[in-house]
């Protein structure tokens, strides 16, 4: 993994820019040529036929350089949704989502859809839109539907998409396998909770330097016992934060999405993640001061993530309720292996 770990460090570093905005085209070609785009997907679905403990390694580091393009989208939830309902992957960047409320009438030519999809991550620049609706997959084209673009605080998009009787093919439109309407979540949390570890530990890695150049009462601002405490505050959170999601990754290759330690293990990397993300971006601001607030300066490229990543997929109260509902579940005999994962 450490190969493929220096390849994605290379990859998105290489893509960093503080300026842009929105998709990133460039740097979605070079993911495709190196087989990143698609890394957990099975050959047959144009993958790489990698681990998800590979794929925690290439969101870690495109969460520390800000890539701005959809890997989580593309390769653990719209590939992988693809390919369990037997519907053929498009190539190109695709984004995913789950649905409540669209109106679907199928016919043996396929079906006509209407109905609107709030803030589909990356919309605008999909070749293609997968929608879990019920017991559902569905494939739609872009160009199909009416596109409202919108973006999270980071300026990445989120976009509504509107459906007026969009017409789907017969070959893009399939029966939902069974439980991915539970994985799906857990996909998203986890592919999420390694991007905001990523972005956490970009945004200490900035604090740390700029308190060993910034110079104030004649010495660097490191020196400082007060910022000193700070940081390492700091850099527990990310230490956490890294644990904790890269033991869901490692939870999910052993054992499976449809495993309750995978989905225990998931939930407190989302919710520690999210926590974390709030503590990390007070405190790496902090240290900056004024500086760190401006367009201008790097620091916005993670905090900005920060914030906004950590209420997608489940805000922390979100996630630490489901773990609260799981504990009680399993009583207090049954706490100790939960929190360990052992029988």
């Amino acid at each position: 993994m450490s190969e493929l770990q220096d390849l994605a460090e290379s990859v998105f570093s290489d893509a960093w820019d503080n300026t842009a905005t929105g998709f990133d085209s460039e740097l979605w070609k070079t993911c495709e040529q190196t087989g990143i785009a698609r890394l957990t997907l099975p050959e047959a679905a144009g993958g790489s036929e990698g681990s998800l403990t590979d794929a925690a390694a290439v969101l870690t580091a495109a969460g520390t350089y800000a890539a701005r393009v959809p890997l989580v989208e593309t390769d653990l939830l719209a590939g992988w949704l693809l390919h369990a309902a037997g519907i053929e992957v498009p190539s190109g960047p695709l984004t995913a989502v789950v649905a409540a409320d669209l109106r679907v009438q199928r016919a043996a030519s396929g079906a006509t859809v209407s109905g609107t999809l709030p803030k589909v991550p990356w919309a605008r620049s999909a070749a293609g839109i997968v929608v879990l609706v019920g017991e559902q997959v569905l494939l739609l084209d872009p160009a199909s539907v009416a596109i409202t673009e919108g973006a999270n605080l980071a300026e990445e998009p989120r976009d509504d998409v509107v459906l007026n009787d969009v017409t789907v093919a017969a070959g893009s439109i399939a029966d939902a396998p069974a439980q991915v309407a539970v994985e799906f979540p857990l996909r998203a949390a986890l592919g999420r909770s390694l991007l905001l570890a990523g972005a956490a530990r970009a945004a200490l890695a900035m604090a740390v330097k700029y308190a060993g150049e910034r110079v104030q009462f004649g010495r660097p601002i490191g020196k400082l016992q007060a910022i000193q405490q700070q940081l390492a505050l700091a850099g527990a959170e990310v230490a956490a934060a890294a644990a904790a999601s890269e033991a869901a990754a490692r939870a999910a290759e052993a054992d499976g999405f449809d495993s309750p330690a995978t989905g225990f293990a998931i939930a407190a990397a989302k919710a520690r993640c999210s926590e974390a993300a709030a503590v990390v971006a007070r405190i790496t601001h902090q240290v900056h001061g004024a500086i760190g607030f401006t367009r201008e300066h790097d620091l916005r490229m993670a905090t900005t993530r920060l914030w906004a990543w950590r209420d997608e997929d489940g805000s922390d109260s979100f996630w630490n309720d489901r773990i609260g509902a799981r504990v009680l579940e399993a009583g207090a005999g049954g706490l100790w292996p939960l929190v360990t994962g052992t029988p």
